[in-house]
């Protein structure tokens, strides 16, 4: 069997590595508190962001954006999939993806975990550019017996619906850990995507709550939910070191860049820190989340980034720090940071977008305007975030021009997205 030798000056391996549903205010090195000490050590050994967003309030967009590198709303992917109502939708596999594109260029192509992007097989990841899935197509499922919110087993090896026994976290970074030894002497693109701390909020030593076709409580039997999520960001946590274990395991540490974010704001058990709002809300704390690059070698160790950025930015970002130029006629919404991580160089200023049903945000320098947010009075606010993280101080009447402004770019920009659709 032929081997390809990575090359490890030009084509690093990936490891991007996502959690569900995780606050600003909960990893350790974001003064949260729940000890997250290898979390912490890729934020010391690289860069973290104190101004990353993703790309939507709710998972299934947020991973159609990482995925195609644009606003996820041109590949109809607007809002959550759910198990009860959206069987039929998903990522349609003509969209052109990240794994899609390093795939063609000898990369080797993993994910695990949470897809959420199709529970149809034509919609499943191996339909996407990965050569190898395992894990669970809903947008969660129990951690010990794997059954979806509808009472349907739901794990998966590629398009095959299989039985596997173990704690979701645990599986996901086995396999994680099984590639990347596989894998060692080839560049890969490895998809780490955790189903933590999404509930159902079950630790590693939890019974299963949902059983196939029966009734269970959504999130879980568990009365001190709040231990029993640091828990389970404990061992999402433990599992990154085992993978940071597994790079310097096989000589990899210097060759692989690691991206770690959470998929979308947290939610009221965890913490946002001083943002206002949560999951499924476009105040800060719906969609500014935790994040951090790791390169060993490259990124200088212990950077701060004030830098505005979104998850969008990652494709782009990877095809060009792998070489791989952006086919010919596909526009990306994201650009590419990687000048930003490898020689601090600021992102040049431009305009950033959120949708979440009826609520809409649009973000221009430190200025932000919000549509229909939860809890606004008058449907309409604006805030400059370099004074009001927080959102508190509404400047909308003051600053009517620029509410204006912002409003036609957002306007300008819906009917953009809802018409450019592959």
């Amino acid at each position: 069997m032929l081997v390809v030798e990575a090359d490890t000056k030009g084509r690093p391996n990936i490891i991007i590595i996502v959690a569900d549903d995780m606050g600003y205010g909960d990893p350790s090195c974001y003064g949260g508190w729940i000890n997250t000490p290898n979390i912490d050590s890729l934020a010391a050994e690289g860069l973290k962001f104190t101004d990353f967003h993703s790309s939507g309030a709710v998972c299934s967009p947020t991973r159609a954006g990482l995925l195609t590198g644009r606003y996820q709303q041109r590949s109809g992917i607007d809002g959550v999939i759910t198990a009860a109502a959206h069987r039929h939708l998903g990522l349609q596999p003509h969209e052109i993806t990240l794994s899609k594109l390093l795939k063609g260029e000898g990369y080797a192509t993993a994910v695990f975990g949470k897809w959420h992007l199709g529970y149809d097989t034509k919609f499943n990841p191996v339909r996407h550019g990965f050569d190898k899935f395992i894990g669970y197509v809903a947008g969660n499922v129990d951690y010990i017996s794997h059954v979806d919110q509808t009472g349907c087993s739901d794990w998966w090896e590629g398009d095959t619906l299989v039985e596997e026994p173990g704690y979701v976290t645990h599986l996901v970074t086995k396999h994680s850990v099984d590639f990347i030894h596989e894998h060692k002497h080839r560049p890969f693109l490895l998809y780490v995507a955790h189903e933590a701390p999404h509930y159902p909020y079950q630790g590693p030593n939890d019974k299963a709550d949902r059983t196939v076709g029966g009734t269970f409580p959504a999130y879980g039997s568990r009365e001190d939910q709040k231990e029993a999520y640091r828990e389970m960001v404990e061992e999402m946590d433990k599992g990154i070191g085992d993978i940071i274990e597994a790079l310097k395991q096989n000589d990899l540490d210097e060759n692989t860049l690691i991206i770690f974010f959470s998929d979308n704001g947290g939610v009221p058990i965890g913490s946002n820190g001083p943002l206002r709002g949560y999951k499924n809300e476009l105040w800060e704390g719906g969609h500014r989340v935790p994040a951090i690059v790791r390169w060993s070698g490259h990124i200088k160790p212990g950077t701060l980034c004030d830098e505005p950025v979104i998850s969008i930015d990652i494709m782009p970002t990877v095809l060009e720090l792998c070489s791989r130029d952006i086919p010919h006629g596909l526009r990306l919404d994201g650009v590419s940071i990687a000048a930003l991580l490898l020689d601090s160089k600021p992102v040049a200023p431009r305009t950033l977008f959120w949708e979440n049903g009826n609520q809409h945000a649009v973000r221009e320098g430190n200025w932000k305007l919000v549509l229909h947010a939860k809890g606004l009075d008058g449907g309409i606010g604006l805030y400059d975030l370099s004074n009001d993280l927080n959102e508190q101080y509404n400047k909308a009447e003051q600053c009517p021009e620029l509410v204006s402004e912002l409003h036609q770019k957002l306007n300008e920009w819906i009917q953009d997205v809802h018409k450019d659709r592959l």
